[in-house]
């Protein structure tokens, strides 16, 4: 078992990877024209940043599972993953503390103006009037354009200044919708119309929302709002944003930007940075060491409960219910060749079995066995099933 670690992760991740019996072969600085040779023998793949792209998924025949060492599929193109058979894990909430902390940051920095003091100062200018307009954050009211895990934490931080909190969209029932001091918005424009700070997430769904902070919203934000943007960066409209700091005198800050370089160090000019009044950060919220220290953590169990347990944490490409529409549910005995005879009758019929479950019992003489199947078996099938010398029940339900 061969693990290509093309990210850094730190020593102790690599030596714990190494003590789950695989060869690890780190190369941090791997580029992405470099990767489709690099996985040749490589079973594991753990990646960041990096670009995995079709061709080179296709030509490892090796590949068994890549890891985004981060939440969501990162630069993975998980479709073609997902024909090639390859698991496509990541880690979700490692960073979730480092991104509330951030946007809390940013919060306090528009509304004090740390910035443009900071720099003033560096280049030996006194401006101290002209950023004395702080209103300060008690009693206001944030509004929370994501309500996930990082969410919740920025929730739970900006009660502790004082600020009433909206959030959209509402969780849905059983998710904690009784979520202390926050009060749910069923339409974006709505928090925005009741915020005079306004903060943006990633949603933890992969449903493509689009466009969610254009004209309209922005509009519907009370002149002089602070918004900072540290969740997916198609969520904003950067054109309207941009036209509407200096005509709403918003306060803005943004930590993702569309693109973004794809190397480093590289020349980098933002429409954004340019203009009074915002802030641009380049894409730090989940760098902390404690959000890295997480992040290897996860990344660790990940590779150890596949290779310990052949099980799947955190895998993104695998169906939550199969296409079946009937199943096999059947009592043998634990005895070899008794699948192999089951699903010899069932491909006799033309069948695909479209998962396969089994439990053994206590003494290993008898097992329980599920087979998910895409068609009605034929009568003859059945029969034949029941025929099998070690099959002790058999039952066909419907899935519903």
């Amino acid at each position: 078992m061969k693990i290509l670690v093309a990210c850094d992760l730190p020593a102790s991740a690599l030596e714990q990877l190494a003590a789950l019996g695989a060869e690890v072969v780190a190369r941090p600085n791997l580029a992405a024209r470099e990767l489709r040779d690099a996985l040749t023998g490589v079973s594991i793949l753990i990646v960041q940043n990096l670009r995995v792209a079709p061709d080179a998924i296709a030509r490892a025949r090796d590949l068994q599972m890549i890891i985004h060492a981060g939440p969501g599929p990162g630069e993975i193109a998980v479709d073609e993953a997902s024909v090639a058979g390859v698991f496509v894990t990541h880690c979700p909430e490692q960073h979730a503390t480092a991104v509330a902390e951030l946007t809390l940051g940013l919060v306090l920095a528009l509304d004090r103006r740390i910035v443009e003091n900071a720099v003033a100062t560096r280049e030996g200018r006194w401006v101290r009037p002209e950023v004395s307009d702080a209103r300060g954050l008690a009693g206001r009211t944030l509004g929370v354009v994501g309500w996930g895990t990082v969410g919740r934490l920025v929730a739970v931080r900006a009660r502790a200044f004082g600020l009433r909190v909206l959030a959209w969209p509402p969780p849905g029932v059983g998710e904690g919708a009784e979520e202390a001091g926050v009060t749910f918005c069923n339409w974006p424009r709505e928090l925005a119309r009741g915020a005079d700070i306004v903060t943006i997430h990633t949603f933890e769904d992969e449903e493509d929302r689009g466009v969610l902070i254009d004209e309209e919203f922005l509009a519907s934000l009370p002149e002089g709002a602070l918004l900072v943007h540290v969740g997916r960066p198609g969520a904003v409209d950067a054109a309207a944003l941009a036209d509407a700091v200096p005509r709403r005198r918003l306060r803005v800050a943004v930590d993702v930007f569309m693109p973004e370089p794809i190397t480093e160090p590289a020349s980098f000019r933002v429409k954004l940075a340019e203009i009074p009044g915002v802030i641009c950060t380049q894409h730090i919220a989940s760098l902390t060491e404690q959000a890295r220290t997480a992040t290897a953590a996860e990344v660790v169990r990940i590779a150890h409960d596949f290779l310990v347990a052949g099980e799947v944490r955190n895998c993104l490409n695998l169906l939550e219910r199969s296409p079946a529409t009937w199943q096999l549910v059947l009592r043998v005995r634990d005895q070899v060749g008794v699948m192999a005879s089951i699903l010899e009758a069932v491909r006799a019929d033309g069948i695909n079995a479209e998962e396969i479950g089994s439990r053994v019992f206590a003494g290993a003489k008898a097992a329980w066995c599920t087979i998910a199947l895409d068609e009605r078996p034929s009568t003859e099938a059945l029969e034949a099933i029941r025929a099998l010398p070690d099959v002790l029940h058999l039952e066909l339900r419907a899935v519903v």
